[in-house]
């Protein structure tokens, strides 16, 4: 009896309960299953209302997993991840409304030098959004690069200022990409381990290609790895850790993206310059210093590898090998055609571009017939600029390319100044390897780009925050002594 007082006093939310439980039933029947995410868009939004760090660490648990909508209606004019963007998009108005109303935001954040570029890149996006040659497309880009920002680097920032949440944060996005990794292994063994065409589509619909794949273990194969060497933990845990990053090694050599492999063998470069305790300023002078002399030696460069005739295979050693074959292998070919492609866009729109995210509907009529390859394409249903640097450059022209240079510089500067000043052994630890693996997105943007994803900007923007957060800390502890 009390049972049934106790559903008639709450009859309305019992009532509503039923007619979505039927509703979802039937719809599930017919392969429709938008409904399924209801509960967790309700979870999200009491966990923003109550604990917006916890409702972060779980749209952060649920990018990895996250599919894009054209996967399930591929007629829809619109495309986005379910359900990470949705949910960025409700936290973030939740996040403008207590930062106006409620003055609940840090204006600490808001004064430091990285914040001051992020949101100078972001008003440079509106600006050639309005001269774009296609300002509905160009709007829409820059819309999801604000929510990324908000949520995935503002409110980021906050959430750290425990430092314990630095290790959630890690966790949180690497338990669900075993699921992923699980999935891709799986299903690659039934092609074969080493089937290296197998190995380019085995993680759809999760990842749309090998490439963004293999970026993002490049990231947590040194994120992991900052877990692995904190030995104060207990012993299950570090099993735990060691498998995963085990696993997450496996992964990486079986991804058979190259562009990952280079990215973690410099991070591997540049850790060897930190223990060797090689001052910031004099690694930035060897880069420059790289950059400088390979630039004057491209030509003889381009005849080298010119001579190198070893295209992709599924041997490991030929496919390093392959890196620098520009004669017949026809992944480095089609690149160097986008990038062609690409630089002539740029002479033509130098200082505003063409606008954000119109370089796959634009480039077409710049290629060059004898620069085309098999797998060339005028539709732009095949990538973008594949590159992080080029691809700002046509797209919101000089000063947006080097506004994102200044983001990244700024980071790196930002997160070796913590490395140097932080006393916690372990937190030092976790910061130098999280640098680590923002370094490989770097390297890695050189032939691909990625930050119009949910995933790219996860670990990009969430290990920026993690630099920024620690560096608020400490002045905060300067300034009191």
């Amino acid at each position: 009896m009390e049972l049934l007082q106790q559903l008639k006093k709450h009859s309305p939310v019992v009532a509503l309960v039923f007619i979505y439980l039927v509703a979802d039933m039937v719809l599930t029947y017919k392969e429709i299953y938008v409904f399924n995410l209801l509960p967790l868009v309700l979870l999200v939004i009491y966990l923003a209302i109550a604990r917006m760090d916890l409702a972060y660490f779980l749209v952060v648990a649920c990018t990895p997993l996250s599919i894009q909508l054209l996967e399930y209606f591929p007629s829809t004019p619109l495309d986005f991840a379910i359900p990470t963007e949705p949910l960025l998009f409700g936290m973030m108005l939740l996040l403008l409304y207590r930062s106006v109303q409620l003055g609940w935001f840090n204006r600490s954040i808001l004064n430091h030098p990285v914040t001051y570029a992020v949101f100078f890149n972001l008003f440079w996006l509106v600006l050639v959004s309005v001269t774009s040659t296609m300002p509905l497309v160009s709007f829409k880009f820059v819309l999801a690069r604000v929510w990324f920002i908000t949520v995935y680097y503002l409110l980021a920032i906050m959430v750290f200022r425990n430092t314990a949440n630095i290790r959630v944060f890690v966790l949180s996005y690497t338990l669900p990409m075993l699921i992923v990794i699980g999935y891709a292994l799986t299903r690659l063994m039934h092609y074969g381990l080493f089937d290296k065409k197998a190995a380019h589509f085995v993680m759809n619909p999760f990842f749309r290609d090998h490439t963004s794949y293999g970026a993002i273990l490049a990231m947590l194969f040194f994120a992991v790895g900052g877990l692995v060497i904190n030995k104060k933990r207990d012993l299950l845990f570090q099993l735990m850790v060691w498998g995963t990053w085990v696993v997450i090694t496996l992964a990486l050599v079986l991804s058979y993206t190259r562009a990952a492999w280079i990215s973690v063998v410099v991070s591997f470069g540049v850790l060897m310059l930190v223990l060797l305790k090689v001052k910031l300023r004099y690694v930035l002078l060897i880069g420059l210093a790289g950059i400088i002399f390979l630039t004057g030696q491209r030509i003889a460069i381009i005849h080298k590898m010119e001579k190198n005739r070893q295209v992709s295979s599924a041997s490991l050693g030929e496919h390093v090998k392959s890196i620098s074959n520009i004669t017949t292998d026809e992944s480095n070919l089609e690149r160097l055609n986008r990038w062609n492609a690409a630089f002539r866009m740029i002479r033509e729109r130098p200082l505003f571009g063409w606008g954000p995210g119109t370089y796959m509907f634009q480039y077409a009529p710049y290629q060059h017939a004898a620069e085309k390859t098999g797998i060339s394409t005028d539709f732009g249903d095949m990538g973008n600029a594949h590159s992080e640097y080029i691809g700002p450059m046509v797209e919101s022209g000089i000063p947006g390319f080097l506004s994102f240079v200044v983001i990244c510089l700024l980071s790196l500067v930002t997160g070796f100044r913590v490395y140097e000043k932080l006393t916690d052994k372990r937190l030092r630890q976790m910061v130098l390897f999280l640098l680590l693996g923002y370094i490989t997105y770097l390297v890695h943007g050189t032939l691909n780009n990625y930050l119009d994803t949910d995933k790219a900007s996860a670990l990009f923007w969430g290990f920026t925050a993690v630099f920024v957060s620690l560096d608020l800390s400490l002045k905060k502890l300067d300034t009191q002594h």
